[in-house]
């Protein structure tokens, strides 16, 4: 089960698309962060989500918010799907161990081995603000991720 509206997020570190490590704990105090679990790189739904961020790349990535896409993907799988996509965002490697992270959060599929579709608005104090969490072949709506930084 996705952990809750209102709890603490939990703190992680993964390395990025280029092996850089990224801690969301670092954000705490500076900006919110908009944390989206993925099942796979290269994959349709997760790929046309993952572009429509970046469409959408300055209302996600600026002064007040930051951006984490999370995979349970290797970082070299990650770092030739970003650059095949365009995407400049992070994309975080859940890889190993495996799933640590999604789990934490409540969205690992034990059954296929991946993180389901969910998000999860963190303010700047590491409080859960808003969740969606969606099964594999359902997409989510960029829109509804806005809504719920305005409403911070």
């Amino acid at each position: 089960m996705a952990i809750e509206v209102g709890t603490e997020a939990p703190d992680f570190e993964l390395k990025n698309q280029h092996g850089e490590l990224v801690k969301l704990s670092d954000f705490r105090g500076e900006k919110n962060v908009v944390v989206v679990f993925y099942p796979f790189a290269f994959t349709g739904v997760c790929t046309g989500e993952l572009c429509s961020l970046e469409r959408e790349l300055p209302q996600f990535q600026n002064d007040d918010v930051q951006i984490l896409a999370i995979s349970n993907d290797s970082p070299f799988t990650l770092r030739v799907f970003a650059e095949k996509e365009g995407l400049e965002y992070p994309l975080l490697s859940d890889f190993w161990p495996h799933g640590e992270v999604s789990r934490a959060y409540g969205v690992f599929d034990e059954e296929k081995g991946c993180a389901v579709r969910g998000t999860f608005v963190v303010d700047k104090t590491g409080t859960v603000r808003w969740t969606v969490v969606n099964g594999l072949p359902d997409a989510r709506d960029t829109q509804d991720y806005l809504k719920a930084l305005a409403a911070i």
